[in-house]
């Protein structure tokens, strides 16, 4: 029995996925590939093992009450998973971040007088292109007001560097893994997957290149080329931004910065990527005039009893390779963006 194809909207919107570019690590390629790919030949996505998680807060640290009075409080807004445009109410179960989210939790940070400082808690390998320049602009103004910190804790690779290259610094963990500064887009021929299924698309349309480039057939010369321009116009973008982040000229981000590999945070300092290597703890006790935490609250003032820890004993987690993590919170921003 053949293998129903999903519903038409879905369809459309896992095209709109494969064919815009991404700002992703490498490992991450294959993943993106595979889960695209079977989607749109019909494969259903397993939730049974997706959990709600609770939503990330932006959480203000303070060295004591005087600090505070002093707008010298600390906010930590967590920037974790695969980062994508407007997620939809299933982004409870998502695990992935939104460009929409991160910009109202900046601006909520940026509008609360008692805050000095902004760290930006970023574990993530990247995502869509599509919101992340928008974002990192955010950020580069936003460190005209206040000194904002991009601490990779532990991943800030592609489109999540993208962003953090805009703080007034950076920084990373020891074990952490920065970099990846590239744009690519995916085209998987699914022609023979199809017909093996026993499923056959049939596109009706209007306009010489509106369906060019679908994945029930080989990549046409045209829709290749158009695919490269987008990709050379997202990765100029994102250039761009990186070396005003950075300070430095376009040519030396194109020439240097690894050249879309991932880098240990010694190779990224060496690489001038980054400003230092240190721990998100060490980064909280820099910056808190004290050195030290007297209290934690969620910006919503929701009381916590405890800042974040860095947890070196989580080899995988801590340098970045835990695929099966990524894998699933992928499916999860997946689903949440109804596909």
């Amino acid at each position: 029995m053949a293998t129903a194809p999903p519903r038409a909207h879905a369809c459309d919107r896992v095209l709109s996925m494969a064919l815009y570019p991404w700002a992703l690590t490498g490992p991450m390629l294959s993943v993106v590939a595979n889960i695209l790919g079977g989607r749109l030949a019909g494969d259903a996505l397993d939730t049974t093992t997706f959990e709600p998680r609770p939503k990330a807060e932006t959480m203000v640290y303070t060295g004591g009450p005087q600090a505070t009075a002093n707008g010298k409080a600390v906010a930590v807004i967590p920037l974790h998973g695969v980062f994508a445009p407007r997620m939809n109410a299933l982004s409870d179960i998502s695990g992935g971040a939104t460009y929409e989210e991160a910009s109202r939790a900046l601006a909520e940070a940026m509008a609360t007088p008692e805050i000095g400082s902004i760290v930006l808690d970023i574990d993530s390998p990247g995502g869509s292109v599509l919101g992340a320049s928008e974002f990192a602009r955010q950020v580069l103004k936003a460190r005209t007001q206040k000194r904002i910190i991009a601490q990779a804790h532990y991943e800030m690779c592609s489109a999540a560097y993208w962003i953090g290259a805009c703080a007034t610094e950076v920084v990373a963990a020891p074990s952490a893994m920065a970099g990846s500064i590239g744009v690519y887009s995916l085209h998987k021929d699914l022609s023979k997957a199809l017909e093996n299924r026993g499923v056959k698309l049939t596109y009706v349309s209007a306009g010489k290149f509106k369906v060019d480039g679908n994945e029930a057939e080989p990549l046409s010369e045209t829709a290749q080329a158009r695919l490269q321009g987008l990709v050379d116009a997202h990765y100029a973008r994102f250039v761009g931004d990186v070396a005003k982040g950075r300070g430095v000229p376009e040519s030396v981000v194109r020439a240097g910065f690894g050249q879309g590999t991932v880098m240990t945070a010694d190779e990224a300092v060496a690489e001038g990527l980054i400003d230092g290597v240190m721990t998100l703890d060490e980064t909280l006790a820099r910056v808190l005039p004290s050195g030290t935490f007297a209290s934690a609250t969620a910006l919503t003032g929701v009381a916590a009893p405890a800042p974040p820890r860095d947890t070196p004993q989580e080899p995988v987690r801590a340098t970045g390779q835990d695929l099966a993590a990524q894998q699933r919170s992928l499916k999860r921003s997946l689903l949440a963006l109804g596909m």
